[in-house]
């Protein structure tokens, strides 16, 4: 939906391509949504120089909600950057614009994938496949414990901490999730990529 000099962002097709990273309510939550109620939607359009776009990820307050999941409603909070809107300015909106809501999403994938890993750039950054992973005890509350490699990484590479990342599960998961099966295995779980099979089997090497 398009503003005087602003846009809403229609995130729908990032959110399937990056599932494990970007949140974007279920079906479910989004026929929940209710008059009174406040979503999120993201916001694009001109800051004090006109050349320059800004985005904005801002609450909506809900006055209507209309037939074929469209919504009219008010700006909740005024722009940091964004010019030409204001809060209490009137917004029409659609389900597919609805980025966040005040209800609890059962089926939030970003949520269950939340916790960190290390993982090598050669998996994040090269492309390669996950070889290799194994689970010890968290460094912190939110460490999961899982450490990923490519399997190649010379001793040298690993000793290089630029060669190594603390990211989410997710972010992992959104490079290979041929390992999402195993994420649930407890502390002490090691596992390696069969090289004529291609799935994994236990390791000991941890």
């Amino acid at each position: 939906m398009v503003g005087f000099n602003w846009q809403l962002d229609d995130l729908t097709h990032i959110a399937a391509e990056h599932k494990y990273t970007f949140y974007k309510p279920s079906p479910e939550v989004l026929s929940k949504v209710s008059v009174g109620e406040v979503v999120k939607l993201i916001f694009r359009g001109p800051g004090d120089d006109a050349s320059e776009v800004h985005v904005e990820r801002m609450w909506v307050l809900v006055d209507a909600v209309n037939p074929g999941a469209r919504f009219e409603g008010r700006l909740d909070n005024d722009p940091f950057h964004i010019r030409g809107l204001q809060a209490g300015d009137p917004v029409s909106f659609e389900a597919r614009h609805i980025i966040n809501t005040e209800h609890h999403d059962p089926h939030d994938v970003t949520a269950r994938y939340i916790k960190r890993a290390f993982v090598t750039n050669r998996i994040l950054h090269d492309g390669q496949p996950i070889r290799f992973l194994y689970r010890e005890a968290p460094d912190e509350e939110n460490d999961s414990g899982w450490r990923f490699t490519a399997g190649d990484e010379t001793d040298e590479y690993m000793q290089d901490t630029a060669n190594i990342r603390y990211v989410t599960l997710g972010a992992v998961l959104s490079k290979d999730d041929s390992v999402l099966h195993l994420l649930d295995e407890p502390t002490g779980s090691s596992f390696k990529r069969d090289d004529v099979s291609g799935l994994f089997v236990a390791d000991s090497r941890a």
